[in-house]
């Protein structure tokens, strides 16, 4: 039974501390857009910093 009386408070401090940082990441618009860094690395927008090419010579 003693482990119990450690064990309990124990466990409704982290849930605590969870929902805090959970409450703190919506509030801050970590979860606003999932998809575009998913998307973003398909585009194709560092042609002008490979070296020896320039825009000009890009065919």
């Amino acid at each position: 039974m003693s482990s119990l009386s450690i064990l309990i408070p124990i466990s409704l401090i982290l849930l605590t501390i969870a929902i805090v940082i959970l409450r703190w990441a919506v509030k801050n618009g970590q979860y606003d857009d999932l998809d575009k860094p998913g998307h973003s690395i398909l585009f194709d927008d560092d042609k002008n910093m490979i070296p020896g090419k320039s825009k000009e010579n890009t065919h």
